[in-house]
């Protein structure tokens, strides 16, 4: 039997995407993201929404490119950071992270995350209140050598990288246990990062 119950998506859990872009002067910049899903368009693609005015957004909008690097539970405190953080902040991005550039788009991308996406804008949708939905060509996907190990099953690889996962303002580890609230994991961080 099912009740009507209000709109939410409670039991919904969705896997969480550090978003990289480069900002005017050349720095790196990334934007913690949740919204993020899969089309077909001839092939896979992905559609990234982004509510409300933010940096990420902005500088999407400006280079039409950008890196979806997928959060684990050892990168969770770094992204919680991330996440919790102003883009407009100058000193955001000045914490210990390994970041590199794209393989073949001229975006930022980190180190330690085991899949990651180098996306290209094909198409913007605007909705209400400052959201809009970004329609993303595949241009590139990063995975760890791990990864790419013959024989080595998708639940295998899942258990391996333990991708970290959010609904309902708490993060979740693959394994459905709660892992902390969001402003949570960062505060695992040295002081001096969270002074910054």
């Amino acid at each position: 039997m099912k009740k009507s119950v209000q709109i939410s998506n409670k039991f919904c859990p969705q896997t969480l995407f550090l978003y990289g872009t480069y900002k005017e002067d050349g720095s790196p910049n990334f934007g913690l993201f949740c919204w993020f899903s899969y089309y077909w368009d001839g092939e896979k693609c992905v559609m990234a929404c982004i509510g409300e005015n933010k940096l990420t957004k902005d500088r999407i909008h400006a280079n039409k490119v950008f890196s979806a690097n997928l959060v684990t539970e050892e990168l969770l405190p770094l992204a919680d950071y991330w996440g919790n953080k102003a883009g407009n902040k100058e000193n955001k991005m000045q914490v210990p992270a390994e970041i590199e550039k794209g393989s073949v788009l001229n975006v930022p991308i980190l180190t330690k995350s085991p899949w990651i996406y180098e996306l290209e804008v094909a198409k913007t949708i605007p909705l209400k209140e400052n959201s809009e939905i970004f329609l993303c060509k595949i241009k590139n996907v990063l995975a760890d050598e791990s990864l790419c190990t013959e024989g080595l099953t998708i639940e295998q690889g899942i258990k391996m990288i333990k991708p970290a996962l959010t609904v309902g303002a708490t993060y979740f580890g693959w394994d459905g246990n709660a892992i902390g609230s969001w402003g949570d994991p960062m505060k695992g961080l040295p002081e001096n990062i969270l002074q910054v």
